[in-house]
């Protein structure tokens, strides 16, 4: 990506960090997550995070992506990479 995109993204939508601490699950919900994460080929943090930006979005919230601006595809029942997500 050249400098001048990455600057004109910093500007439009800066990436933050996001600190989420305290959470605790049944060890059944904690071993679907890691599993449902691994198969999808992706960390239980990216896991997570896409399935939150999936509800909001479902729900009517507009944001730009999520890592980055775009990187999230179009929601729909069609789209076989949402389906990875919410099926597992």
């Amino acid at each position: 990506m050249p400098i001048t995109a990455t600057k004109q993204r910093k500007q439009r939508d800066p990436i933050v960090a996001l600190m989420l601490t305290g959470g605790r699950v049944t060890a059944g919900f904690r071993a679907a997550l890691f599993s449902a994460a691994s198969r999808a080929g992706i960390s239980v943090n990216e896991f997570v995070l896409t399935a939150a930006a999936e509800k909001l979005r479902a729900s009517g919230q507009h944001f730009s992506g999520l890592f980055e601006a775009g990187d999230l595809p179009d929601m729909n029942d069609n789209n076989p990479t949402t389906k990875v997500y919410l099926e597992g």
